[in-house]
């Protein structure tokens, strides 16, 4: 890094890591004396980057804070990282915008890299495929989900204009205890103070939120996630279902999502409750287990493992073995 210009970008990059960094520290990295650092940093403050100085023995420099975007520099390695997560994030519906926003982020990223690794990254990209599906995520909408982060990250309650399924809007006081993120849309948990409970809510039916009188404490031990999975796992479908599966929790903790319903050991094996729409598919996730299991109710599940059993010996009759 020959030229002062070079050495100017490097200084902003080595800020751009975070922190306050020391005068020497930074001539030491960059190579110059002290007196060549302050000028870099002045160069950078005229071109409108806002930098912090602090004086003194120990002074030195960091980025503020501030309205503006500085210039980003970012190394291979960096670059990659951002353009796999931009290309993670639109697969798995984690974005709280549109598709073209991470669309736009990646091609502003892409016009910006050195012509070489902006080659061999639209390479990775264009030969990389995946295992697993894309989603169709449901955007919350950025204001929405940082104005619930911030509330529960500060313990303050808010406000939210809400839509429930049915149709019917209204506001709600909200005790935030957390965000989660679950198969394409997000959600915020916390204690509704209208039903006086813990309630989930989806953040895509959240028009506004808007700050409240009134803090909280979250209660000890409560998880975010595992409260909202097991909302999801008891919405009111058709049947209720449970099945006494011979296997150990653990096992059957491993092998079972939370969204399936819930789990109770007792002396015989796993009491499975849950609530499905169509028996015949609980009957074929039962026999994909491999467990002996017990049916418990309701009867009719028993009858649709009965009759997979019998399609199942229908497929092996149709073909004698070893022809």
């Amino acid at each position: 890094m020959a030229r002062p210009t070079a050495r100017v970008l490097a200084l902003l990059g080595l800020l751009q890591a975070g922190g306050q960094h020391t005068v020497g520290e930074l001539a030491e990295r960059l190579g110059v004396d002290e007196r060549t650092v302050r000028r870099y940093a002045e160069h950078l403050a005229d071109l409108g980057i806002p930098i912090e100085a602090r004086r003194g023995r120990y002074g030195g420099y960091r980025l503020a804070r501030s309205y503006k975007l500085p210039p980003l520099m970012l190394t291979d390695d960096e670059a990659i990282a951002v353009m796999l997560g931009l290309t993670a994030g639109r697969r798995s519906g984690l974005l709280t915008t549109e598709v073209a926003a991470a669309d736009s982020a990646m091609a502003k990223v892409q016009r910006v890299l050195p012509g070489a690794l902006a080659n061999r990254l639209g390479s990775l990209l264009s030969t990389t495929r995946f295992t697993a599906p894309s989603r169709v995520g449901v955007p919350p909408g950025a204001p929405v989900l940082l104005e619930l982060a911030e509330a529960a990250h500060q313990r303050r309650t808010v406000t939210i204009d809400y839509t429930a399924w049915d149709g019917r809007s209204g506001q709600r006081s909200l005790d935030a205890y957390g965000l989660v993120f679950h198969a394409g849309r997000w959600y915020v948990t916390g204690r509704d103070h209208l039903r006086g409970e813990v309630r989930t809510f989806r953040l895509d039916r959240i028009a506004q939120v808007r700050p409240a009188d009134g803090s909280y404490d979250v209660p000890s031990g409560f998880d975010p996630a595992e409260h909202v999975l097991a909302g999801i796992a008891a919405v009111n479908w058709k049947h209720e279902v449970a099945v006494v599966l011979h296997t150990t929790p653990d096992e059957a903790k491993r092998r079972l999502p939370p969204t399936i319903g819930t789990l109770t050991e007792r002396s015989d094996g796993v009491l499975l409750k849950a609530r499905v729409e169509r028996l015949d598919g609980m009957a074929q996730m039962l026999a994909g287990l491999g467990w002996s299991f017990t049916i418990d109710n309701p009867d009719a599940l028993r009858a649709e493992v009965a009759a997979l059993a019998d399609r199942l010996k229908a497929a092996v009759a149709s073909r004698p073995f070893g022809r």
